[in-house]
Parts: structure tokens; C-alpha cells; sequence
């Protein structure tokens, strides 16, 4: 069966910095493209960042410059390095696994709170 377990959010206050990880077991995603999702109250979901096999990465623009996601095949799991946080981060977030589709994805985590105060 697989799981996809995130972790790492919380409260912070703004420009602080948070490192999500979101690790997978059940199978292997060395092969697919990651990503992480968020979702703010009153909100659709969208796409914060995604990482393919190759390590080629994609970013919402409202969070260039401030987030990074990286993966580590060794270990199964994929991170998203936040920085220069703003309140309009908070959110859940969400990791996700093997895209099948524009912003689909096999794979969903339960998602982890992150809030971030001014």
C-alpha cells in the first residue's frame, strides 16, 4: 500500500522559514515527477512546486525565489524548503506523487498545517 507521510509544518512568524518533507513507502517514485500542493481555507488547491526524475522544477510564481523542492531518490522522499514566508502561505499542503495529468497525481498525502503569523 502506498503512503505518502508529510511533515515538518507549524506556526511561524512571517519570513521565517519551514522545511516540509513528504516521505514515500509502498513503492519507489524514482521514476516520477513529485510535487506539493496547498490549499488555503475558502481556496481551490494549487500548485506550489513540482520536481520531475531528472530534477528539473517548476514554481508558482508566488513563490519563486522564496521555496525550493528537492527530492532524494535514496530515501524516497521529496522536500519543499520554505523561506521568506508570508501569511498568504499559510495553508495545507499537500505532497503528491506520479503526475498522470496537468496538476494529477496518483498519489496524495493527508497534508500538513502550515500557518504563518504577521
Amino acid at each position: 500500500q502506498v503512503q505518502l507521510v508529510e511533515s515538518g509544518g507549524g506556526l511561524v512568524q512571517a519570513e521565517g522559514s519551514l522545511r516540509l518533507s513528504c516521505a514515500a513507502s509502498g513503492r519507489t517514485f524514482t521514476g516520477s515527477t513529485m510535487g506539493w500542493f496547498r490549499q488555503a481555507p475558502g481556496k481551490q488547491r494549487e500548485l506550489v512546486a513540482h520536481i520531475t526524475s531528472g530534477g528539473s522544477t517548476n514554481y508558482a510564481d508566488s513563490v519563486k525565489g522564496r521555496f525550493t523542492i528537492s527530492r532524494d531518490n535514496a530515501k524516497n522522499t521529496v522536500y519543499l524548503q520554505m523561506s521568506a514566508l508570508k501569511p498568504e502561505d499559510t495553508a495545507v499542503y499537500y505532497c503528491a506523487a506520479q503526475r498522470i495529468g496537468k496538476n494529477e497525481y496518483a498519489y496524495w498525502g493527508q497534508g500538513t498545517q502550515v500557518t504563518v503569523s504577521s
